[in-house]
């Protein structure tokens, strides 16, 4: 493979602190695998036989005693800790390690589900000899109920507007709906080398990136940029169509000179000049260059200049318009992907050494994970059972999440909750969409708890 893999996985999950107080996000538990698993299984299905993981000395204890991390991953995982600073964005994880890259590199995080075909978005890169080459989805409506959250007001999600051209590839304008408080505006550079434009919104950034080496080297002497999504991808799709400040019969449109101060990602200075950003994108090979010059072929239609007009700064996008793509960052997609990622990697429904009684209703749609004890006259019905967990008797689980170790005295009622490692339901609790964290213990029988959330 000619591409460098890169995992990010030292994220804390900062919109699921819920979840992720005792557990780092990477290692979550999603169909009784951990979230990391997901992101390693798509790239070695790919074809990859190493990935530099970036990530947290919390995380690389837990990977080297989890069994699914041991035995179902064969990669060679190259695994470079950082300090747990919440300053360190996704952009500085790449400006770290530079020293590693050396040659271009495929960028996904840790947080990422989907079965796409990953060589969709290799392709794109590959022939176009692209700069940058991304992976977004359609934004999934999450239904269920998220436990613990009653009577909270859902906060809207800002959009992110994506301007394609007429193939829906290339990738000619990003801006989020935050920083659009003055209306919409398109340079008049980015219409007159492609006229029609389709604006789409409703799509989510799956955070997985193809780049070129050369971007390594940009960050590298260029600090300012912190964040690969909120500040790399959106500076280099502007600087596609930005003119060189030091070539001959060439000024900037007016309206391109206005806008220069929003080229620096987040209004910052940025010590490159506007002709600099070339460094960026790599020159075609010669015998690449001879092709294009000498065919016919073009990625454009409506004037006779050359392919890409001349631009050597190229930005993709793939759409995935069907199947799964989540990234599971909220509790409402962590809820989500419980119920899909079993199905989508076909998941034994028990695991060989679970005991369960022959008296135990389980639903087709359940997952029962290693090691648990599932007592008599029980139900479990659309739901996960963790490793290690003890079910006694006359427990009905439905529509939740039970993490590992978990302990479910007799009598209990679970629906609609996620139950986090190592807690303790006591006797004849009534649980409804209740989130109880890491160790909890909930007192026996009493009240009913309805959306209740015990951190």
């Amino acid at each position: 493979m000619e591409l460098q893999a890169v995992l990010m996985a030292a994220g804390g999950g900062s919109r699921m602190t819920d979840l992720t107080y005792n557990t780092p996000k990477a290692m979550l538990p999603v169909g009784n695998k951990p979230l990391m698993w997901y992101p390693l299984n798509l790239l070695e299905r790919m074809g990859f036989e190493e990935v530099i993981v970036i990530t947290t000395k919390e995380v690389q204890k837990m990977m080297s005693t989890d069994p699914k991390m041991k035995l179902d991953v064969k990669m060679k995982l190259d695994v470079v800790c950082i300090q747990e600073d919440g300053d360190m964005g996704t952009a500085d994880a790449l400006r770290h390690i530079q020293q590693k890259i050396k040659t271009d590199i495929l960028v996904v995080s840790c947080d990422l589900i989907t079965d796409v075909a990953l060589h969709e978005v290799v392709d794109l890169f590959r022939a176009h000899n692209a700069t940058l080459a991304m992976l977004m989805s359609k934004a999934h409506e999450f239904t269920e109920t998220v436990p613990g959250q009653k009577g909270k007001k859902k906060t809207a999600e800002q959009r992110d507007f994506v301007g394609v051209d007429q193939s829906g590839k290339r990738l000619l304008f990003m801006a989020n709906e935050a920083d659009l408080e003055d209306g919409l505006s398109i340079r008049k550079s980015i219409m007159r080398k492609h006229p029609r434009m389709h604006i789409k919104t409703g799509l989510v950034d799956a955070h997985l990136y193809c780049l070129k080496k050369a971007v390594v080297d940009f960050l590298a002497d260029n600090k300012s940029i912190s964040s690969i999504r909120g500040e790399l991808v959106p500076y280099l799709v502007r600087k596609q169509f930005s003119k060189t400040t030091n070539c001959p019969k060439i000024k900037d449109d007016a309206e391109d000179q206005n806008q220069k101060k929003n080229d620096e990602p987040h209004g910052r200075q940025n010590p490159l000049k506007l002709c600099e950003c070339f460094i960026i994108s790599t020159p075609n090979s010669p015998l690449l260059q001879l092709a294009q010059d000498r065919s016919c072929w073009n990625d454009h239609r409506g004037d006779m200049s050359e392919a890409y007009h001349g631009g050597k700064l190229r930005c993709y996008v793939h759409i995935m318009d069907e199947g799964p793509c989540y990234r599971v960052n909220t509790l409402a997609a962590y809820i989500e992907a419980n119920r899909l990622a079993p199905k989508l990697f076909e998941e034994v429904p028990v695991h060989p050494s679970a005991v369960i009684s022959e008296r135990c209703q389980m639903g087709s749609d359940s997952y029962i994970g290693a090691m648990c004890q599932i007592a008599d006259k029980t139900s479990i019905k659309r739901s996960t059972i963790g490793n290690s967990t003890t079910v006694k008797e006359k427990v009905k689980v439905a529509n939740s999440i039970i993490m590992h170790g978990v302990t479910i005295e007799e009598g209990c009622n679970i629906q609609g909750s996620v139950i986090c490692s190592n807690a303790v339901i006591g006797r004849g609790a009534d649980l409804k969409y209740c989130l109880v964290g890491n160790g909890q213990q909930i007192e026996p029988e009493g009240k009913d708890h309805w959306h209740e959330h015990t951190p």
